[in-house]
């Protein structure tokens, strides 16, 4: 009875660990290639590249204005690690090379980031003061750790 006890208690232990740290997730790429569909030709109003912070990604990360008061976060060339719970998030600091400035500065989320690989879009709501968001957050929201920031500048 003991060992079946033990046993037991080993299964619920792993099936937990693996729920909560989804190891598959890390041999998984989703690729997303969405196209940017407008009405009328969309003007890019801000930019900026991805630097890492806890795990290595890539791609540019711009804000496209598309007329009728709408804009869109789109990511392109975009690549990072597979997470359980990945978010993308505007945040109200220039930059964000550690965890804290994430949550001490503020944020929008926009949404689950849909693939961690390729191209995609995500609405930014409307009325959404761009003023007080300066860069992209990737964000693990199960382990609150930012896996990579883009600084947005004005385009040129």
């Amino acid at each position: 009875m003991r060992r079946r006890s033990w046993i037991l208690g080993l299964v619920v232990l792993g099936g937990a660990g693996w729920y909560l740290f989804r190891p598959d997730l890390l041999f998984v790429n989703k690729h997303v290639n969405e196209s940017l569909v407008s009405a009328s030709a969309p003007t890019i109003v801000l930019s900026g590249r991805f630097h890492s912070v806890a795990h290595e990604t890539k791609g540019t990360a711009s804000v496209h204005e598309l007329g009728g008061g709408h804009r869109v976060l789109r990511l392109t060339d975009f690549a990072t690690s597979n997470g359980p719970d990945v978010r993308v998030y505007l945040i109200a600091a220039p930059d964000a090379s550690d965890n804290a400035t994430v949550t001490k500065a503020g944020y929008l989320e926009l949404g689950k980031l849909k693939g961690n690989e390729g191209d995609q879009n995500y609405e930014i709501p409307a009325g959404t003061d761009l003023t007080r968001y300066h860069a992209v957050t990737i964000w693990c929201y199960r382990f609150n750790v930012n896996f990579a920031t883009a600084p947005l500048a004005p385009a040129s």
